[in-house]
């Protein structure tokens, strides 16, 4: 089978797994005053609402936590689907799921890594639309820079790994979901070390575990977080834990592997769960938020 028709319908699988999710720490040191009123609708041209919890007092600083969707997916469905909006209210935190730019064929996207998804060559810096997003939030509130986190699914567990590159002095810590980090390590230069937690099926069909090319080539999931082990200086060869994880309600007892790597640099970490038998879409389990929003927010900046 040639490239482009292996590339086409690793497209049109993108686009099927999309339609079936479901739709329905301390001072930040900063002496800033904030609004007595803050804005709730950020993102320019793409706007997103904020979600903020009911006790929010701008004089305490607070995590932020940025969602990013799919392939032709948005903002609301990825919310959903990760079920980590209950976490505004009972851990106090700050939530925006920001929309992509939307392509030819209508699907929103985000412009990641060459692999991953700006298929019809726009452009569109992703980049610099998410630092100014967050930055934007932290205008209106009181935000610990120490606790900015994102998480991201496919298209936008790429697009995470993309930000932990591009600006790593201003996060903390990704989850990505069915992503993956660019193939050439060389292109991601992170200026510090950022943890990052990559989950990703073993049975995945769309972006393989072991690695393949959409737009372009991406690594696979040992791979990715094997670049990330360089960029962290963290000490070579994953160590598997003993401890398992149940993430995927639709695969039999606790499916999910650990592994990570030991001394990473600056308190920084790198793990890898793997869903064993598990999907591009799995069933996730209520276990599912509170166990990756764990990881996160045990993982600030130094």
């Amino acid at each position: 089978m040639s490239t482009r028709r292996v590339n086409l319908c690793l497209l049109v699988g993108l686009l099927l797994a999309c339609a079936t999710l479901p739709t329905g720490c301390g001072d930040s040191g900063s002496a800033q005053s904030f609004p007595a009123t803050p804005r709730t609708v950020f993102g320019g041209d793409r706007p997103v609402t904020l979600q903020v919890p009911s006790t929010y007092d701008p004089s305490h600083a607070v995590p932020l936590l940025v969602i990013l969707h799919g392939y032709g997916a948005s903002g609301m469905i990825q919310e959903q689907y990760f079920g980590l909006a209950p976490f505004v209210e009972s851990a106090g935190i700050l939530i925006a799921a920001p929309d992509g730019t939307v392509d030819r064929m209508g699907r929103r996207f985000w412009n990641a890594t060459p692999a991953c998804c700006d298929l019809f060559h726009t452009g569109v810096d992703d980049v610099g639309y998410i630092r100014g997003l967050i930055a934007d939030i932290r205008q209106d509130y009181n935000v610990d820079a120490r606790r900015i986190f994102l998480i991201g699914h496919s298209n936008g567990g790429f697009m995470v790994h993309r930000m932990a590159c591009d600006a790593a002095g201003e996060i903390a810590a990704i989850a990505s979901l069915a992503g993956a980090t660019f193939e050439n390590p060389d292109d991601c230069k992170p200026s510090t070390e950022v943890s990052v937690l990559e989950i990703h099926g073993d049975a995945d069909e769309l972006i393989s575990y072991t690695g393949g090319a959409i737009a372009a080539p991406y690594p696979g999931a040992v791979e990715t977080v094997t670049h990330w082990q360089a960029y962290d200086q963290c000490e070579p060869g994953l160590v598997t834990s003993p401890m398992t994880l149940d993430l995927d309600s639709g695969l039999p007892g606790n499916e999910t592997m650990i592994q990570g790597f030991d001394g990473c640099a600056r308190g920084s970490d790198v793990e890898l769960w793997t869903i064993h038998g598990g999907h591009h879409v799995p069933s996730l389990t209520p276990a599912f938020a509170p166990t990756v929003w764990q990881w996160l927010q045990s993982h600030p900046k130094p």
